[in-house]
């Protein structure tokens, strides 16, 4: 975590290639590599507050703000009527917590400390939410292809229905309280849910090493959201720029490029906890992040379209629903059994390989 704070010198790099050196292609590289430590920033001043507020709290208060980086990005995108580019970066957070960051922690959990074990349950309920994330994206699609047929239209045509319009603003109402209600499962029975204090004592939550002040926490995130608001303006200013001179989709860089720019903190810490034999609570991260873009993120950004003038819908390309329900599948599959080992991280990482092709030349 302490390596990111070096990369805050592209924050002013990024100020500075947009006014005087008028480059989008600096502009996007300084952007993206200045929200990697304001992700950092933001994610440690969230622990340190969380510390402070008890342990019941803080699982809440970091499920709230856990993915709150990649949540201004995708508000930004969405203001400025990218909502391709948003969709993309859904499907990416989900694919890359399910897949890269799951794989890499099994991978280099598996070969540091041999076979590892965690607690099924927790797992099995995460694996269940993903599912109902699926569907929650699934039927929507289904239900827009279905009536698109029905009237002889192009399947991927952006012409306005309000009934799908209707259908989308329910299936996120929905899909936010069955958010809600995870997280008071998790919290209330954390032996049978994937709680935030697992694998971390009450004394390690209660009284960190080198803990900060109340005022240095707040001070930090509200610095690192304002500044994460200014980079995310401008690196979603310059997209269209790279597009047309790189010729890579929007697409590819939402599903693999965002999601990494913003949650880059999290995976840090999941990996990291596999690598010292603590799975429950690289699993928690890595699930408890999938399920909390699915079920929260997408579902809000529905009600925040509707702000802009433009509502975004949850009919997803069903190539992109497709891929999910697979991850899901395989990612469910592979820690069913409570047991993990470095062979399951390298399938994991082939999959996300084999998907990450797919995507760059759709």
């Amino acid at each position: 975590m302490k390596v990111l704070r070096y990369f805050l010198a592209f924050v002013p790099l990024a100020l500075a290639a947009e006014w005087l050196f008028h480059s989008p292609a600096l502009v996007f590289a300084f952007a993206c590599l200045g929200l990697l430590p304001l992700a950092g920033a933001m994610g440690e001043a969230t622990e340190q507050l969380a510390h402070r507020t008890g342990e019941r709290v803080g699982g809440l208060l970091n499920a709230t703000l856990g993915n709150a980086a990649e949540l201004i990005i995708t508000v930004v995108a969405l203001r400025a009527g990218k909502i391709e580019l948003v969709k993309a970066s859904i499907v990416g957070s989900i694919l890359g917590n399910l897949l890269l960051i799951l794989g890499l922690s099994l991978l280099v959990g598996g070969l540091k400390n041999g076979l590892q074990r965690f607690d099924p349950r927790a797992a099995g309920t995460a694996s269940t939410m993903m599912l109902l994330s699926v569907i929650g994206l699934l039927i929507p699609t289904l239900f827009e292809v279905v009536h698109k047929v029905q009237h002889h239209l192009p399947l991927l045509s952006e012409s306005p229905d309000p009934l799908l319009d209707k259908l989308s603003l329910g299936i996120a109402g929905v899909l936010i309280v069955v958010y809600v209600l995870s997280l008071v499962f998790s919290l209330t029975t954390p032996s049978r849910g994937i709680a935030p204090e697992v694998g971390v004592t009450h004394q390690e939550a209660s009284a960190p090493e080198g803990a900060w002040s109340l005022g240095k926490a707040v001070g930090v995130l509200v610095g690192a959201t304002l500044a994460t608001v200014v980079l995310s303006e401008l690196l979603v200013g310059a997209i269209e720029p790279v597009v047309r001179r790189t010729g890579i989709s929007e697409v590819f860089l939402g599903i693999v490029l965002i999601p990494l720019v913003g949650n880059v903190a999290e995976h840090l810490v999941a990996v990291s906890a596999a690598a010292k034999n603590r799975m429950e609570l690289s699993l928690a991260i890595s699930l408890g992040s999938s399920q909390q873009i699915a079920l929260f993120v997408a579902p809000l950004l529905v009600f925040i379209s509707l702000l802009f003038g433009k509502e975004m819908t949850l009919f997803f390309n069903p190539f992109e629903v497709a891929v999910l329900g697979v991850s899901v599948l395989i990612a469910g599959q592979i820690a069913a059994d409570g047991e993990s080992n470095w062979l399951e991280g390298a399938q994991l990482l082939v999959v996300y390989a084999i998907v990450g092709m797919a995507f760059l030349w759709l």
